[in-house]
């Protein structure tokens, strides 16, 4: 096996390229797909159904959420059991049978089967998530694992945004049905060549018995990895990243027009940001650990997210309001509005570099018969975070608190916490 000698250089070998493209389109697919629905249900498809668009938005959100509760236990089993890259091949291949029957839906504005395969969509992407992690470890080395999360980690959140811009960007244009069908199958299509060249990854359990009972077999995934403390204490971290990141990403359109006046040129400027920011800092993780596996950044990261949280606080209460909505141009124009792009930017930096250490600490710690199972636990949890996220932030705002303090409540609780958050991943892992 030839000698890595740049994060980058994974890019040019075939155990990591492949596997590399496959997540990263699947990504913008499921972000072209859902920007488009949701763009669409906002100015079409709500008014037509008579239906209130605000709350077909939170059930697509919650319908792509869902199958991770539902599907991640089983997901995890039949990763374990089955060669790796086989399943993958499988998976891409529904993704464009999907697709297919979502671009026939566009096309007759059909809003409740457009529902119905999100929904699909989200379980299709529930079991890729056990495959695409527990790959990784079968196939770099240790020294290569914060190297190729820190790829993955950047390359996901730039899909994130290209799909949501160009969901956006598309769907309402006089063409935009025929742009965002064939993008989404071309795409799938794409994915799945990407696919077929993944090396075998062999199935570390081929004998053993998949439980189909769904409940009985989330319950015995969470109580597996609970015992394994830095597996269990990194899941913890990684879903406490995911809370917080969840949080932003929803608020970035509330926060840009009702704090800070600008309309959604400036919520999607935000978006690219925040994008932007945890790409580099996922990728300079490994600059900074020269590969190492550890957990010296978490408390480092931690620190910066609150610190940057508080600066972006700040740089909001100063910057001027005006009477209606601005643009990019116009926003840009104070000098405050850099600050706030700028905290942003470290925010979302802090939080790349605080989440993928504890990724690879995560498979490095992993009994290699449970590695899928051990990423279904924390699909799980991610989703659980999420939809935390979601339920704290309703009620904080029903109570009256504004969107700015909310962000300050988030700063000063993960600033409180990081001790915590340092003593459970440990510096053991170093």
């Amino acid at each position: 096996m030839p000698k890595i000698t740049t994060q980058f250089a994974l890019l040019r070998t075939r155990r990591f390229l492949p596997l590399f493209l496959t997540q990263f389109l699947g990504a913008f697919n499921d972000n072209l797909f859902k920007s488009a629905l949701v763009i669409l249900i906002t100015f079409r498809l709500a008014e037509q159904n008579g239906m209130n668009a605000q709350i077909l938005i939170t059930l697509v959100a919650g319908l792509f959420i869902l199958p991770f509760f539902l599907f991640s236990a089983t997901a995890g089993q039949i990763a374990d059991k089955y060669e790796k890259s086989f399943l993958i091949h499988i998976i891409k291949f529904v993704e464009i049978v999907l697709m297919c029957f979502t671009a026939l839906a566009f096309q007759f504005l059909n809003l409740w089967g457009l529902i119905i395969l999100l929904f699909f969509m989200g379980g299709q992407s529930a079991f890729f998530g056990p495959l695409k992690f527990s790959v990784l470890p079968q196939h770099l080395k240790e020294n290569e694992l914060v190297a190729g999360n820190g790829l993955v980690s950047a390359g996901t959140y730039i899909a994130i945004l290209s799909g949501t811009l160009c969901g956006g960007l598309f769907i309402l244009n006089p063409l935009g049905r025929i742009y965002i069908s064939v993008g989404i199958v071309g795409v799938a299509i794409l994915g799945y060549i990407a696919s077929l060249f993944i090396p075998k990854a062999e199935a570390p359990v081929p004998e053993m018995r998949i439980d189909w009972n769904i409940p009985r077999a989330t319950w015995g995934i969470l109580s597996y990895v609970r015992p394994i403390k830095p597996v269990f204490r990194s899941i913890l971290g990684i879903s406490w990243f995911w809370f917080l990141g969840a949080v932003f990403l929803a608020q970035f359109p509330t926060f840009a027009k009702d704090i800070l006046g600008g309309n959604e040129q400036v919520s999607t400027l935000f978006l690219i940001v925040f994008s932007l920011g945890v790409g580099f800092g996922s990728t300079l993780c490994n600059r900074i650990l020269k590969g190492k596996v550890s957990a010296k950044l978490v408390a480092p990261s931690c620190i910066g997210l609150s610190l940057s949280t508080f600066s972006l606080y700040l740089f909001s209460v100063l910057v001027y309001k005006g009477n209606s909505l601005i643009g990019v141009t116009d926003f840009l124009k104070d000098s405050m509005s850099w600050g706030i792009i700028l905290s942003l930017f470290l925010l979302a930096a802090f939080g790349g570099m605080f989440s993928v250490p504890m990724y690879a600490i995560m498979q490095s710690k992993s009994p290699e018969e449970h590695q899928a199972r051990v990423v279904a636990c924390l699909n799980i949890t991610d989703s659980f975070g999420m939809v935390l996220s979601a339920v704290f932030v309703t009620g904080l705002l029903v109570c009256g608190v504004s969107i700015i303090n909310i962000f300050l409540i988030l700063g000063v609780t993960n600033l409180l916490i990081t001790p915590l958050l340092s003593r459970m991943v440990g510096d053991k892992h170093d």
